[in-house]
């Protein structure tokens, strides 16, 4: 491993203004965001988005990162922190994966690389992450990670016609540390 930031399969890194093609392909992938329909982006827009997170600054541990595969060095998605309580300890993770790369391990890799960052470099206590009730696949990687499910907010969010509920899971640091380790393996 060369860095806090490579793991085996992905490498995390800022997100570059060449970046913009890569975004704009994920953006057209089926099913994204567990199926939300969003309004159609010119190209101009998806370069004056990667042009602007390439010298966004960080702010209270609020960031997203491009995920890399370290064996092609192709941009596979984004991982990031963009909720956080830091008086409380807490932050709320996302992940991105486009649909070509899923189901590599390149999510899962992504997500122990940010938390191992989050809880040993910048203290948090826990993590949470949102997820449609209708995504199982996330579900299931959260699971997998050792996320608990904490609740369920009912008919949270809509979109495609109608209700959708929210699943909140969450995972300590010490449950973390205990699976995962704190430091680099």
């Amino acid at each position: 491993m060369a860095s806090s930031w490579t793991g085996h399969r992905v490498r995390l890194r800022a997100i570059e203004p060449d970046d913009w093609t890569a975004f704009m392909r994920f953006a057209d992938d089926d099913g994204r965001r567990g199926s939300r329909l969003d309004l159609p982006r010119s190209a101009e827009s998806h370069r004056a988005w990667a042009k602007e997170q390439a010298v966004a600054k960080c702010h209270d541990d609020r960031f997203g990162l491009a995920v890399e595969a370290t064996a092609t060095g192709e941009l596979v998605g984004t991982v990031g922190s963009h909720r956080t309580g830091p008086r409380s300890g807490w932050f709320e993770c996302d992940v991105m994966i486009g649909a070509d790369h899923r189901r590599k391990g390149y999510a899962a890799e992504a997500v122990v690389l940010l938390l191992r960052f989050m809880f040993a470099e910048r203290r948090y206590h826990k993590c949470l992450a949102a997820i449609f009730s209708h995504n199982e696949a996330s579900l299931g990687l959260f699971r997998r990670l050792g996320f608990t499910e904490e609740g369920r907010l009912r008919e949270h969010v809509f979109f495609a016609g109608r209700h959708h509920d929210l699943v909140m899971m969450s995972m300590l640091a010490d449950e973390f540390d205990q699976r995962h380790t704190m430091s680099e393996p």
